[in-house]
């Protein structure tokens, strides 16, 4: 599937750490996806204006600030198992505040997508809640979901016990047969595609890998990280290593443009995906 130039250029701008990327790298790239020159510059103008990307004086570009958080989030997709504690039967709610009920439209996205990368589910129309099984504390949850969009006037509190009926409900509200099909989906074709890269063309190569691994970030970085007790979590555990070993694949097949262009590349465009990771936290919501 073609990518979006704002998600893709989100993607991109992503494998920088330090440097930055020109417009001209930027459009090239674009291209191989089908994305035309005037749709990336068009896309980089509007996402200039929100702060999604900055500018330095050479007009070389990187993430700007409002990118931020969401970034982070995408890229510690190897790390997301050291996220987790063993499971002692509590839960984490979010009580949305009838004023962030009604807000606006872009409002009420935003803290949707919150809940959803955070891995919050809606167990009554007011209350979404997810498994007390992650390091993090409430008052780190509540902040980091703060950072990605859910309104201040939204609580976020710690759930001891549900009562039988609430807490069949609770766990019902994830579909563990469709996560661990999709990973094991996934890793089947990503151990395929690992087998076929070093012998295909190289541009086949590079989009290839974007797009496949890609794919496999955004179920990492959406997973809702439960529970074995809920969800067992082999298949993840498994995707995760195979993901480690196409990263690599994916750095040595982007090397050569990264460099013509003089940009860093420490990650390569497989560790990326953040512009639709956004996109696909709100599809599933729109479901």
């Amino acid at each position: 599937m073609r990518p979006k130039a704002r998600s893709f250029l989100f993607d991109l701008l992503s494998t920088l750490r330090h440097g930055t990327m020109p417009v001209g790298a930027l459009v090239e790239a674009g291209e191989l996806f089908g994305i035309a020159a005037n749709s990336t510059r068009v896309a980089l103008a509007r996402m200039l204006a929100t702060g999604e990307v900055s500018r330095d004086e050479r007009g070389r570009y990187r993430l700007g600030p409002s990118s931020q958080s969401v970034e982070r989030r995408v890229t510690s997709w190897r790390e997301i198992e050291r996220q987790c504690r063993r499971w002692e039967g509590g839960w984490i709610g979010v009580q949305l505040a009838a004023a962030s009920r009604d807000g606006g439209r872009a409002e009420r996205a935003e803290r949707e997508q919150a809940l959803r990368l955070l891995g919050f589910r809606r167990l009554a129309p007011a209350l979404a809640i997810r498994p007390d099984n992650l390091r993090a504390r409430v008052g780190e949850i509540r902040e980091e979901l703060v950072a990605l969009g859910l309104p201040k006037s939204d609580l976020v509190f710690e759930v001891r016990a549900l009562d039988g009926a609430a807490e069949r409900s609770a766990r019902r509200l994830w579909d563990d047969g469709d996560l661990r099909g999709a990973y094991s989906r996934l890793l089947s074709e990503i151990e395929k595609s690992a087998r076929r890269l070093p012998d295909a063309p190289h541009q086949e190569a590079m989009v290839e890998s974007f797009l496949l691994g890609g794919r496999a970030i955004r179920h990492l970085v959406l997973d809702p990280l439960l529970p074995d007790a809920i969800c067992p979590g082999d298949e993840r555990r498994a995707l995760i290593e195979a993901m480690r070993r196409y990263d690599r694949i994916g750095r040595a097949v982007w090397a050569a443009f990264l460099e013509r262009f003089d940009v860093p590349h420490l990650r390569s465009p497989v560790d990326t995906h953040g512009g639709r990771v956004h996109e696909a936290a709100l599809e599933r919501d729109s479901r």
